[in-house]
């Protein structure tokens, strides 16, 4: 082979053809893993191309039913004509070895997809403007072959491996409720159901304008790395960076933002500030306010971030509408509803390969007189489809007056998390409360509701219609600020 020429075996190509030709007994694996382009040699493309139609057909693929409908398609003289294919037939003396041919024919095949996606980086770099977007491009272009060469065959379950590992996995569970609890939420009835947010999952998290889906998905960032010392990264397309911090901050502290923004705080809440502005400088939580961002970049920002920090346990995302698609990115002519079925395939395949939850929110339609539902979801079907959980926030004093809060008709902050769709457990209603002042829901008490298992320990209960200083931040010690 030539030093110009790209990675190629015509030897373990003809081999491999004729493997297929004299054992119907290989023909179902090999054709099954095997594309046109894994050939180096156009005969060999075209001789493919017809083995797969006749095996489509249920025919057996022999020298007879192959060369006729290649010449049926009149395609017979581009694959070498009727000598050449009886030759192949004739080359290899038996299928014993067609792994081997196999594994040759593959390993070509990927050598010569990376060399083509190192020259469409090096193409793209030369007159890339966004060095940052030339990364993820070039991310891309290995990923895209990475995810092609990944292939599961069908498997059988009498070797009892697959159900010795359901098994070992109940086991832990009983002797330990918590041995495989995912990422808790810090709500006590939310991670009853669900027992944390499981590695994998997409959670789509849905809500009419103003609701506090944000809110609540900061509240479950806050906990997992301000509590249990996770690590997320969170995608901001609506919010600045600033704004985000803002929220965790006052949330934490349990302080009123609009008393913060008024600059109307008293001491003890510049205290419970400075604290919680300590505890979130030490945490990890990462913070992309970037706007109209793909899942490709997405997936590349968390791969460096996994990298570097060395572990990532959250994603969240706010909101799938404000995100673009990959053809939409180069141009493409999808329409917005397939953009978004797209995507949000793409936010559930990245969550399986980075193995951890991820939170998506999701716009609701705008016309509602009722509570929300699955068919809410605004521009796509496939949200519902693709996701792991669907939950939504349904607040009740949204669209009443004062009048009917004073008299006592509806309480205020009342809120209900509707687990509309769960792939892997129960639905289930939890009530909550909301705190608007400090962005932040809390667990409401249900009558009877079951104690959470043990070791898990539920939240201590406050008095949130009147906090006091003490109750709303619990510091460690009694540090002065600078100014006191």
């Amino acid at each position: 082979m030539a030093n110009n020429q790209m990675p190629h075996n015509l030897d373990a190509e003809a081999a491999l053809l004729g493997c297929i030709l004299i054992d119907g007994d290989v023909q179902a694996d090999i054709l099954e893993a095997l594309r046109e382009d894994d050939f180096y040699q156009e005969s060999h493309r075209e001789i493919l191309r017809a083995m797969k139609a006749v095996f489509g057909k249920r025919k057996p693929i022999d020298l007879v039913t192959l060369t006729d409908e290649l010449d049926r398609d009149g395609s017979l003289s581009r694959a070498g004509g009727l000598q050449y294919i009886t030759d192949l037939s004739q080359l290899a003396p038996s299928a014993a070895n067609y792994k081997q041919y196999f594994d040759i024919v593959r390993r070509d095949s990927v050598n010569r997809s990376l060399i083509r996606a190192a020259r469409d980086v090096i193409d793209n770099s030369m007159k890339s403007a966004d060095g940052e977007a030339s990364v993820a491009f070039a991310e891309k272009c290995i990923y895209d072959i990475s995810k092609r060469e990944e292939s599961a065959a069908l498997t059988g379950l009498s070797d009892g491996t697959v159900i010795q590992d359901v098994l070992r996995k109940f086991e832990e569970i009983q002797a330990d409720p918590n041995s495989l609890r995912g990422v808790e939420t810090g709500f006590t009835r939310l991670d009853q159901v669900t027992n944390g947010l499981q590695k994998s999952d997409l959670i789509v998290l849905a809500a009419r304008p103003g609701a506090g889906k944000t809110s609540f998905a900061m509240n479950i960032v806050e906990h997992a790395c301000l509590q249990k010392g996770k690590t997320a990264a969170v995608f901001s397309l609506e919010m600045p960076r600033v704004q985000i911090v803002q929220r965790l901050l006052c949330s934490y502290a349990a302080v009123s933002m609009e008393k913060a923004l008024a600059g109307k705080l008293n001491q003890k809440e510049w205290k419970n500030l400075m604290l919680a502005s300590d505890k979130l400088q030490k945490s990890k939580i990462f913070i992309d306010d970037s706007s109209r961002i793909t899942p490709a970049q997405i997936l590349s920002k968390c791969r460096r971030l996994t990298a570097t920090e060395g572990r990532l346990d959250l994603v969240m995302i706010d909101y799938i509408q404000l995100m673009g698609g990959e053809e939409t990115s180069r141009g493409g002519e999808l329409n917005r509803t397939q953009e978004i079925g797209a995507i949000t395939r793409d936010l559930k395949i990245m969550a399986k390969e980075l193995d951890v939850p991820v939170i998506a929110l999701s716009q609701l339609r705008r016309i509602q007189t009722k509570e929300p539902q699955l068919s809410d979801l605004r521009e796509s079907g496939a949200i519902e489809q693709d996701a792991d959980i669907v939950m939504f926030i349904n607040r009740s004093d949204q669209n009443v007056t004062q009048e009917d809060i004073s008299k006592g008709n509806v309480v205020k902050g009342a809120a209900e998390l509707n687990i509309a769709k769960h792939r892997n457990g129960a639905q289930a209603r939890i009530r909550l409360r909301f705190i608007g002042e400090q962005t932040k829901f809390v667990d409401e008490e249900d009558v009877g509701m079951e104690p959470p298992p043990q070791p898990y320990e539920k939240p201590q209960q406050k008095n949130w219609d009147n906090p006091t200083a003490e109750e709303s931040f619990p510091p460690q010690g009694d540090t002065d600020l600078p100014f006191e």
